[in-house]
């Protein structure tokens, strides 16, 4: 008998971890870091209920951190297996493991230089060396085929169409001489949005897990393009900066990609472009590299000799003193810096020196957790703390929710109804509480399926 534990993403759009055992098989479906509130970010530093040793194998859906950063936490506990894959979210994870460790130390580093923490000393919660040993383990398979992560489970990859490399993990085993079947649906991708290819059509699974961040949300149906367009417009001619956190995967370069369109239009001013992030530059390096992944619209471009991640003054902002010199600019540009819920990371310093004018205006283009500061700009706070310091916020705020990566609920159902048949129970994860209840109310009432909301830490038995 199958089971499933669920070890994250309950009420919580982060931590993102499923333990399926069957037989002599045991296999983690995501190991993903806890963002956001305080109680749910200590969860990191607690060793998981499962005994690593006995861990067969980890296979990922893509590289976003919330899916992937524990991972150098469990091999500082002793795994040492398999770590599955695509090929494109090997090469994301060899960048954004390393960046990873090196914020945790550098986070470390400052808290004990300001003495901003409690811990004495303050420790990472996990080190580069810790981070290589990880991606030492990783194996890269490409999508839709099959490959044995145990004796017990065949498994295969998807394109989810959310950012370079995510991928639908679909899981089949025998039970009593019968196929059974298992989808991890992973974060799901939007239809018609730049770069990649729309969501893969799955037609049938006995078992579902999908993602309920935007279970209670409907993107706007505004063109995401004209909002940009406004607000670099409107910025401008307050002779001001727009500041853009953007997740170095996926967002940044979609926005580097709008930016070119309007640009090459004619609809906004040709403006500095500083991508001030190391991990978004290199990301966007591979993005350019996995050419195979570019809807048929970016590929008619390439084919055309344009460079769709780039517009005319893009400047990548490697070092640090580059970055301090974007900082120490009267002049009107755009700024995309990570991290996108404001969590860490150089867009903090941009904000130290933004937020505080009424000239600038801060852009998000993508969800912010509760517990954030992206959150809690969201919700009007006048003050944010940045390294122990409260900064003012007087810039005007802006939200664009179509830059998402991820499905709204209408767009969940269209994918959900090209099922063939129901499953027998589909699990609702990643969202936070609201969001999982509306969409189990919505599948309910359009689809009549069976549906879970599945608490932390508890098991299920697949029958």
């Amino acid at each position: 008998m199958a089971t499933l534990t669920f070890l994250g993403a309950t009420g919580t759009v982060t931590g993102s971890k499923y333990l399926f055992e069957h037989r002599d098989s045991s296999i983690l479906v995501d190991c993903g870091l806890f963002q956001g509130l305080k109680e749910l970010r200590l969860r990191n530093w607690m060793p998981l209920k499962i005994n690593v040793h006995e861990l067969g194998a980890v296979v990922l859906t893509h590289a976003h951190i919330d899916h992937t950063g524990y991972l150098p936490r469990l091999i500082k506990q002793g795994y040492n297996k398999a770590i599955y894959c695509t090929e494109a979210t090997r090469g994301l994870l060899q960048i954004m493991l390393l960046d990873s460790a090196h914020l945790q130390e550098e986070d470390a580093k400052y808290a004990n230089k300001r003495g901003t923490s409690k811990h004495k000393p303050a420790l990472p919660l996990y080190s580069m060396e810790d981070a290589k040993q990880t991606i030492k383990l990783l194996k890269g398979i490409p999508y839709d085929t099959p490959f044995r992560p145990s004796p017990d489970i065949m498994m295969s990859f998807r394109d989810a169409g959310h950012i370079l490399g995510s991928a639908f993990v679909i899981g089949r085993w025998d039970e009593s001489g019968q196929e059974r079947k298992i989808v991890f649906s992973g974060d799901l991708g939007r239809y018609e949005r730049p770069i990649l290819k729309d969501p893969s059509v799955i037609l049938d699974t006995d078992y579902l897990l999908v993602e309920s961040t935007y279970g209670k949300r409907l993107h706007n149906q505004g063109n995401p393009e004209e909002e940009i367009k406004r607000i670099v417009q409107d910025t401008y001619k307050r002779r001001g900066v727009v500041v853009i956190p953007a997740f170095s995967v996926g967002r940044t370069q979609e926005l580097l990609y709008t930016l070119r369109e309007l640009e090459s239009a004619g609809e906004i001013p040709v403006l500095p472009v500083y991508v001030d992030s190391p991990m978004a530059i290199k990301a966007t390096k591979l993005y350019a590299k996995h050419t195979e992944i570019y809807d048929k619209d970016a590929a008619r471009l390439r084919e055309q000799g344009i460079d769709v991640l780039q517009t005319a003054r893009t400047e990548f902002t490697e070092s640090v003193d580059a970055s301090k010199r974007i900082n120490a600019s009267q002049d009107p540009c755009i700024i995309i810096s990570a991290s996108g819920m404001l969590t860490g990371g150089r867009i903090l310093h941009h904000l130290i020196r933004r937020l505080p004018s009424p000239k600038n205006t801060i852009v998000f283009v993508g969800y912010q957790a509760v517990g954030t500061r992206g959150r809690a700009l969201q919700n009007g706070k006048d003050k944010i703390k940045i390294h122990g310091m409260q900064i003012k916020s007087a810039a005007k705020i802006e939200t664009i929710n179509e830059f998402s990566a991820h499905a709204d609920y209408r767009e969940i159902l269209s994918w959900l109804k090209q099922y063939k048949k129901a499953p027998k129970n589909t699990f609702i994860i990643h969202g936070e509480p609201d969001a999982s209840i509306n969409l189990q109310k919505l599948i309910k009432e359009e689809l009549g399926w069976n549906t879970h909301i599945p608490q932390y830490q508890e098991k299920v038995r697949l029958d």
